[in-house]
């Protein structure tokens, strides 16, 4: 009992000296390692000002272990540079988006079609299930979400019968969006012996943080020689005639030419990365492609990259804008150097049009969207809302002469954290299509007056919302 006392007085002296130490460490690297400035400074007040709680909140949350952990695992060597990468042998045409866009991704152009615009499942899937019993040699699907609802099962009867015909069939599921406890559809596959794979899954809890990491890439190969890209799933709620609960509108396209050997080239980066296998030769890259008429790009996006390819595309693209700019996405929560880009865009005299869902699917993202776009509609853009039901495109034009199509949404998830794949086309004629699809989508336009209107506790809880950013 004697020493109890004296052991008892150095209690407050060492949980001060914790304190000290491990605020002190959060400080350190929030100053070397965070390039947001009021992140950094959020942090460092929270260590000082919580004891414990603080730095072990940051030590869970606060440090980004996505990059450093997806360029780890997708063999990116210090420099930035992803090792396996081909020498470009071809330069793409003049132009300062043209140019710009190449030496962000280090890509050059190759000729691509779009062979077809798809509204929503009904087109879409006929097609594709159409183009995997037509396959003859391959067929590379990746997706994020694969239900096995009636339409599912369609996919995976296609896919099952094209491997027992002796086609090559890969299928790659994120690990998250297929379900995380149990994947329906990946279960369902490898059961009939089609090479199947879960993207960065597991359940082992200090792999938790890998959640984070998602394959939000939507992607169908046939034969390496016809591509389907864009935002769409795989799911019932996709098909409109058939009137689900909850149906979801959406914009699919039918890729040809060479630039498909782009989309191949994805798909073999991730496939290998989650399996292992090298997918080559000429059953995915044959030597010959249908024509292309004009100028294509694949941006393959992610946290493993160097720079953030599809950022800086899309600050480029706001940028070379002269004349009109027009947006469609679900999920507008983008970081504040692309709302300036639109404010700036729009003080020049561009004729800025963003269109977003009038009801979002995720109530927390549409609350947040709403105390995000105020400062656009200061500086003159024009925010409309499209009509039931939700509008899961993801479109955009540049004066009716680029466009950009794909999988990535315009908000923090897709901009930083997805391994996502958009294609952009120099292409005025399909540029002028898609602005068509955008300004068709065009129903209630937003005004300051209208969200200036909302209730005092309505504004507080959107701006709540807003601050989940990162995580929505």
């Amino acid at each position: 009992m004697e020493f109890a006392a004296p052991l008892a007085d150095h209690v407050p002296l060492l949980l001060t000296a914790i304190h000290v130490a491990t605020a002190g460490a959060v400080t350190m690297h929030a100053l070397l390692r965070k390039r947001d400035v009021p992140a950094a400074i959020g942090w460092i007040g929270l260590a000082w000002l919580s004891p414990f709680f603080g730095p072990i909140l940051y030590f869970g949350f606060g440090i980004n272990r996505v990059q450093r952990r997806a360029r780890r695992l997708r063999g990116v060597d210090d420099s930035g540079a992803t090792r396996s990468k081909r020498a470009l042998a071809r330069t793409g045409p003049t132009g300062s988006l043209q140019t710009a866009v190449g030496r962000i991704t280090s890509s050059a152009t190759e000729p691509g079609t779009v062979a077809a615009v798809l509204d929503c499942g009904d087109e879409a899937y006929p097609r594709m299930l159409a183009a995997i019993e037509a396959a003859t040699s391959s067929v590379a699907l990746s997706t994020f979400i694969f239900r096995t609802d009636a339409l599912g099962l369609q996919f995976i009867e296609a896919l099952t019968q094209a491997h027992g015909r002796g086609v090559a069939v890969r299928v790659l599921i994120d690990g998250f969006g297929g379900g995380f406890l149990h994947s329906r559809a990946y279960h369902h596959l490898r059961r009939q012996g089609v090479p199947a794979a879960r993207f960065l899954h597991s359940l082992l809890p200090w792999k938790m943080p890998l959640l984070d990491l998602r394959l939000h890439k939507k992607i169908l190969l046939i034969d390496g020689k016809t591509a389907f890209v864009g935002g769409l799933n795989i799911g019932g709620e996709n098909v409109l005639a058939s009137q689900p609960d909850e149906p979801v509108r959406d914009v699919h396209f039918m890729v040809e030419g060479p630039v498909v050997q782009q989309v191949m080239e994805s798909f073999q980066d991730d496939w290998a990365f989650v399996t292992g296998e090298t997918l080559d030769g000429p059953l995915w890259l044959p030597s010959s492609y249908r024509s292309g008429h004009a100028p294509a790009r694949v941006i393959s996006s992610g946290p493993d990259q160097s720079v953030d390819q599809l950022m800086l595309t899309i600050l480029s693209a706001i940028n070379a804008a002269s004349s009109s700019l027009r947006i469609a996405t679900p999920y507008f929560l983008p970081e504040q150097q692309v709302i300036t880009a639109l404010q700036l865009a729009a003080l020049r005299g561009v004729d800025v049009h963003l269109v977003i869902p009038a009801r979002n699917n995720h109530r927390l993202m549409g609350w947040a969207m709403q105390a995000h776009i105020r400062p656009l509609l200061k500086s003159g853009c024009q925010i409309w809302r499209s009509p039931a039901p939700f509008d899961h495109s993801k479109l955009a034009t540049v004066d009716d002469a680029w466009c950009l199509i794909g999988s990535a949404n315009w908000d923090a998830r897709s901009l930083r954290l997805n391994f996502e794949i958009t294609m952009e086309f120099y292409d005025r004629e399909l540029a002028q299509r898609i602005g068509g699809l955008i300004d068709g989508k065009r129903s209630h336009r937003v005004t300051l007056e209208e969200i200036d209107a909302r209730w005092g506790i309505v504004k507080i809880r959107d701006a709540a919302a807003r601050l989940l950013m990162p995580y929505l």
